[in-house]
């Protein structure tokens, strides 16, 4: 190629080059500039279905795929929607955010009963004295003899019951052939049935000795004598307990299930059973009865386990493994249908009672969304609205997101009095005093959470386990003190929704658990402290709580009922950590 033919291919380029930029430059304004078609300047290009994508230069919207339209000065631009709040991606790894599709999968609930081991109640035998006299011998003397059906007891001198015995032994030898002998001899026996006797004890008359005045009294069941009411020479009145005996062979562990829990439990469901007398074994048994009537006070009802108690052998020393009236815990893991689910830590609790979370718009957007819960189980929520199946919500970081939703519906103006979390919620309407009722069913809750943070603060796991039991008895009794329309509801309904505390297997999954339990009692207490003095508890704050559980926010609170401070979400670690919060 020719020298001068280089340089023209050149500034050829060149000038094609520069009038491709000049009428790029006039036709969209540039970067966020002016249309030079109107006049007007552009601030900014914006995605009108996804309003929170904004671009200062023309493109496409990275959701969706429509172009970005130009949002000239004097203009808003498209809103959001209340409640979405719009993340750039460096906030999004500073404050951690995660997500997780909503699932169909099934719940799995472990339950944990505090109950009492009797003996079967269809065979409990109380025996009696049919007829008065004098108690002469006992062949039982102690309380948890065995004994077996037919085994004698006990000899009764009855003047009356010796009579009836001689008169039928005399109407026996006259009857053959004799109708009216019969007769007789027939009401003469039912007699001696009413008296207590048994068919062989009534065939057995005829070679009783004369100079016998003595009549047995045998043991109606087999089992086990666990009342004696009797001595030798005591006289005794027909009726007179004598003897009490149970049936040991099968035990029944019973235990209250509260009416919440009764939409998990069935007839037949497998029981783990465990008691402190009998240790590191597990027993196994199947659900027989649920009470259908429900206690009015406690709104729990009696669940039946019937467990087999064979005798075993110690040191030649014969007695059933399960003793009578043990105490046991019991343990049901239930598995329901396949139902959509989120995890539990997706979900925040409104001022209003409502449940709500948020789902990832995409493009570092994240939509508030409103949900009807279902059943709650050991790490997850159902879901019954408000999302569908693979909707992505916020696991972590959904504390600091709200916080930011209430900010931007208060910058424009929106009430946001359903939404956000309770505490430190600024100037609120006054509350009603609490009612004599309400104190003493309030203070006696206190009194059980301040157990359970006393344990956190020791580093106590087991304590913490033991303790949380109480509260399967001692949240439904504060709901029942507070009626459905008293405007303390929005305070009870929190600690209700997350007052049943799981079992715990480390510390850091107690304090988890723990936290929005904690949160929603100090919110409680906090404000029962502005109207009534005697509320005992004092709350207290902890600055970074964050660190010890994982996706909390920076503060946290807790109750006590007494000084000195003790910090239950960080334990012996910084256990004089927070500062007291006046009313």
């Amino acid at each position: 190629m020719k020298p001068i033919s280089f340089i023209l291919v050149v500034i050829a380029i060149g000038a094609a080059a520069f009038g491709g930029y000049y009428f790029a430059k006039h036709q969209h304004g540039g970067h966020a500039g002016s249309d030079q078609s109107s006049g007007r300047k552009i601030l900014f290009y914006q995605s009108s279905m996804h309003p929170w994508i904004k671009s200062d230069k023309p493109g496409k919207c990275t959701i969706c795929g429509m172009d970005l339209v130009p949002v000239y000065e004097g203009e808003k631009g498209f809103e959001s929607k209340a409640g979405t709040v719009a993340l750039g991606s460096n906030s999004i790894q500073v404050i951690n955010v995660q997500t997780t599709p909503a699932e169909m999968k099934p719940l799995t609930r472990s339950f944990r009963f505090a109950g009492t081991i009797e003996d079967d109640d269809t065979r409990h035998r109380i025996l009696s004295a049919y007829v008065k006299g004098r108690i002469d011998k006992l062949f039982v003397n102690y309380i948890g003899a065995e004994v077996t059906e037919g085994q004698p007891l006990a000899t009764i001198y009855s003047p009356m019951l010796l009579a009836a015995e001689r008169e039928y032994v005399g109407l026996a030898r006259s009857a053959k052939g004799n109708e009216d002998a019969q007769r007789l001899l027939n009401a003469a026996k039912l007699r001696l049935v009413q008296y207590g006797l048994n068919d062989k004890q009534i065939a057995a008359l005829k070679d009783k000795s004369p100079e016998d005045i003595d009549t047995e009294i045998l043991a109606p069941m087999t089992g086990t004598v666990v009342a004696r009411k009797v001595y030798a020479g005591q006289y005794v009145m027909d009726g007179e307990m004598l003897f009490e005996l149970a049936d040991f062979s099968t035990m029944w562990l019973q235990f209250d299930a509260y009416e919440q829990d009764l939409a998990w439990l069935k007839v037949g469901q497998q029981v783990e059973i465990t008691t402190p007398s009998v240790p590191n074994k597990v027993f196994k048994a199947a659900i027989t009865f649920i009470d259908p009537n429900l206690n009015m006070m406690t709104r729990s009802t009696k669940v039946r386990v019937e467990i087999p108690n064979p005798v075993i052998e110690t040191d030649g020393v014969r007695q059933r493994e399960l003793s009578h009236r043990l105490y046991a815990e019991a343990r049901v893991n239930v598995d329901s249908a396949p139902v959509l689910v989120v995890p539990r830590s997706a979900v925040l609790m409104a001022e209003s009672g409502k449940a709500l979370l948020y789902v990832d718009a995409g493009g570092g957007a994240y939509e508030q969304r409103t949900v009807k819960l279902g059943r709650a189980a050991d790490d997850v929520w159902e879901i019954l609205g408000g999302i569908k199946e693979s909707d992505k919500v916020v696991t972590q970081g959904n504390l600091l997101i709200d916080a930011q939703a209430q900010l931007n519906m208060s910058a424009a103006g929106h009430d946001h009095s359903e939404h956000g979390m309770t505490m430190n919620k600024g100037v609120m309407p006054a509350l009603p005093a609490l009612t004599a009722e309400q104190e003493t069913a309030l203070n006696d809750f206190l009194g059980v959470v301040d157990a359970i943070t006393a344990t956190l603060s020791a580093d106590d796991l087991k304590g913490f386990n033991q303790q949380t039991m109480k509260t399967h008895t001692a949240t439904p009794a504060l709901g029942k003190a507070f009626a459905a329309d008293s405007p303390w509801r929005k305070y009870v309904d929190p600690i209700e929704k997350s007052g049943h505390l799981a079992e715990a297997k480390d510390i850091a999954a107690a304090r988890k658990v723990f936290h929005p339990f904690s949160m929603a009692v100090a919110d409680l207490a906090q404000q029962a402290l502005k109207t009534n003095p005697k509320t005992n508890a004092k709350v207290f704050k902890c600055p970074m709580v964050e660190d010890a559980v994982p996706g909390a926010p920076k503060e946290g609170f807790w109750i006590q009922t007494k000084l000195p401070l003790r910090n239950p979400y960080f334990g012996s670690e910084m256990l004089e950590c927070g500062t007291e919060v006046k009313p």
